[in-house]
This record gives C-alpha cells, structure tokens and sequence, in this order.
C-alpha cells in the first residue's frame, strides 16, 4: 500500500520515499509514500524524477494500481532494489498548471450547479485548458457568457479551497456530494475525499488542488458544443 501524500498537501514537490518493490514487468517502481498523482477524475498523471545516491531516474508518469502508485520509469536499468531510499520531484510546472485548472473546473460546476441546477456528465482536462459536459438543452451565447462573467467572479472572490477526507457514511449525508451524472466512487471504498470551495462547491474528489480560487487565474470559455439532445460541452482556458 502507498501512502497518498498528495491527498493531504497538494503542493509538496519534494519528498523522501522508500522502495517497495520494482515491478520489471511494468517498468515501475513502487515507494512507501509518494507525492506523484496517478491521474484520475479527468486530470493526468504526475510526471518527475526520483534519484537515487545521485543518480537521476525519469519518471513518465503515475498510475494507480490497486493499493499502490506505479512510478512508470524512462529506464529501469541499474535501478535500486527493495529498501533503497529515494528522493521524489514532481515536474512542478505541469503540477500547478494542473492544480489551477481542476480548482477551474471545479469552480465551472459549482457556477452551473448553482445557478442552473445542471449536473456533469463528463469532463477532461490538460494543463491550462480542459472541458465539461453538462445537462443543458440549449446553450446560446448569452448564456456562455453569463457563465464566463460568473466564473471570474467566483476567482476573484478569493475563496479558500479545503480538503477533507471523511468516512463514508458521513460524507454521503453531504447533499449533492456526487456531481456526476453517474456515481463513479467504488462501493469498497470506506473514505471520501471531500473538496470544498468555501461558499460556491462542495464534491467528491481525488485529484489536485490550489488553496484558493484567486490561484486559478481568469477563466477564458472559448468555445461550446452540443453533444446530444440535453448534452452540451464548454472549453474552457486559463491565463499562463
């Protein structure tokens, strides 16, 4: 089992870890604690390095297996083995992008939700851009750009963002906690991560965020789509 490091502080970018295992298979280390984000929820994974007595691995990318993180590597050659200690780094750059526009996209439900009682049906994103699919018969360009003025808004309010992490049985008392469409969170699962934008949104969520919508930066929807009968799709992207 990894322990999540990134589930409680979403920008630690340096970390120490101890190796588990090495799964030559699929090319993976394996740590004890990691600050890498396997991906999940629409946002990709983490990628960085992990050095190991002065040697520098490259890590592709983070993906979630069972209990564990994979840390996908460049190479494997030469690689430690079981009880090496390493030292994580998170490509920061990609990271905060990434932070910036989930808290973004988060901030785009909570507007919807709030004002149009629409839920999510979907949803992708990448660093500084990304797009949601919502429950909307029409969307015209009026409505595009109440939307837009409304999610800057909500930016410049500054709001603080907070992470909890809750038994189930409590979390699912919180109205509204699944935004999706579909309830996508596994029945095993005993604790929810819970992701609140003080005032404006308060959901289930695993991925990364920043401390405070200001963070995010201003929120640019440039282009919309109809994706079905009650399907409507907003891009969305943010300032570098």
């Amino acid at each position: 089992m990894t322990d999540l490091l990134y589930q409680q502080d979403s920008y630690i970018q340096k970390f120490e870890g101890k190796i588990t295992r090495v799964d030559l298979e699929n090319n993976a280390v394996i740590l004890d604690q990691t600050a890498f984000y396997p991906g999940g929820g629409g946002q990709p994974p983490d990628s960085g390095t992990l050095t190991v007595e002065n040697t520098q691995y490259e890590v592709k990318r983070a993906r979630k297996v069972g209990a564990e993180v994979f840390h996908v590597m460049e190479s494997l050659e030469e690689f430690p083995q079981m009880g090496a200690y390493v030292t994580g780094n998170i490509d920061w750059e990609k990271r905060f992008q990434l932070m910036r526009t989930h808290t973004a996209m988060h901030i785009l439900c909570g507007v919807i939700f709030r004002d149009y009682g629409a839920s999510v049906t979907g949803g992708s994103m990448e660093p500084l851009a990304g797009r949601m699919d919502f429950e909307f018969e029409t969307m015209q360009k009026e409505l595009v750009s109440a939307i837009e003025s409304a999610i800057n808004a909500e930016v410049n309010n500054a709001r603080p963002v907070r992470v909890e992490i809750l038994p189930r049985e409590e979390a699912f008392q919180i109205p509204d906690l699944i935004r999706t469409k579909i309830n996508l969170l596994p029945e095993g699962i005993q604790e929810v991560r819970v992701v609140e934008i003080e005032g404006l949104d308060l959901q289930a969520d695993g991925g990364t965020h920043v401390k405070n919508t200001a963070e995010v930066g201003r929120i640019e929807i440039i282009d919309y789509k109809s994706k079905g009968k009650i399907n409507k799709r907003i891009y969305v992207r943010l300032e570098n």
